[in-house]
């Protein structure tokens, strides 16, 4: 059972971090509530208590979408629903769409936010390797003698580890930005035992961006979660592919850089394979958007079997 003493919901951000940081203590963040209220059942986390809940989902700095400076801003309390239904994402940021749909069911997704999916640090979440992949930058406000203050952390520097981020105890998530990406296409591949309930074994988000004449790769960006501590871009996978030649096997050369990155703990040499795979899918999936040919790209062993 989940219980507390005083449950605040501030509309500012000048307001929710003086709650923060006003030296009480015992105050836990709450915006979707999709992950804190499971966790508090009993047999989970048991009876947990809080002097404060603050929720934040009203607070006008932590929400909107917008475009600014040729990159895309995306508040904290930006619910997953909306990556499926937002213009401005839908346009600039269509990745976000193809991640959402995997992610829960339509009820949880209408609550689940997307700060507070970064803030738990999960590593199956679905939200991080497609941000990754957009080049995601997190927004982190603070009150500084009385004034609020803002910085900026890369996301593959922000979520340290299962559970662990580079958040401060009064600091608040307000924002992501990231990428916008005309000319891209995208892909999104999870692995579960149904398509949107499971937790990721293994995802992958891909987005790839060919040459003029569709016959080399201009960019690509591979990010891999569920098979480590963290999400990860695949860099190597990436430095392979920029300016080659459109093929089969420069295809599977990336992709074969996947399996060194798996550092779970359980099913090590199922998830090999499985995000070897995914890698491959995901390119040959973005390629046919963008128009290439398919005998460039088809593959029996790794798309049809």
């Amino acid at each position: 059972m989940l219980t507390c003493d005083e449950y605040l919901m501030p509309e500012s951000a000048d307001e929710a971090l003086s709650e923060l940081g006003d030296g009480k203590g015992g105050a836990r963040i709450v915006a979707g509530a999709t992950d804190i209220l499971p966790w508090a059942r009993e047999g989970r986390g048991g009876d947990v208590h809080y002097a404060r809940m603050i929720d934040v989902s009203k607070v006008h700095e932590l929400r909107g979408i917008a475009r600014e400076d040729g990159r895309v801003r995306i508040g904290a309390c930006t619910t997953i629903g909306q990556f499926l239904s937002d213009p401005v994402l839908l346009a600039d940021s269509p990745l976000l769409a193809r991640c959402a749909v995997w992610f829960a069911d339509e009820q949880i997704r209408e609550q689940a936010t997307v700060g507070g999916s970064l803030v738990n640090a999960s590593p199956a979440a679905d939200t991080p390797p497609p941000l990754l992949a957009l080049n995601a930058e997190i927004i982190l406000l603070r009150l500084q003698s009385g004034h609020v203050v803002s910085r900026a952390v890369p996301l593959k520097d922000f979520i340290l580890g299962p559970g662990k981020t580079a958040l401060a105890p009064n600091e608040l998530l307000a924002s992501i930005v990231c990428d916008a990406t005309p000319g891209y296409c995208a892909a999104f591949e999870k692995v579960g035992h149904r398509r949107s309930l499971a937790i990721s074994t293994v995802c992958v988000a891909v987005l790839v961006k060919p040459d003029e004449r569709l016959e080399r790769f201009a960019d690509t960006r591979i990010a891999i979660g569920g098979v480590g501590p963290v999400a990860e871009r695949l860099s190597e996978g990436e430095k392979l592919l920029t300016g080659e030649e459109i093929s089969v096997a420069s295809i599977r050369q990336a992709a074969s850089t996947a399996a060194s990155r798996v550092a779970s703990r359980t099913r090590r040499e199922y998830r090999r394979e499985v995000v070897t795979n995914f890698v491959v899918r995901g390119i040959v999936t973005a390629l046919k958007q963008a128009g290439v040919a398919r005998q460039k790209i088809d593959d029996e062993e790794y798309i049809h079997a």
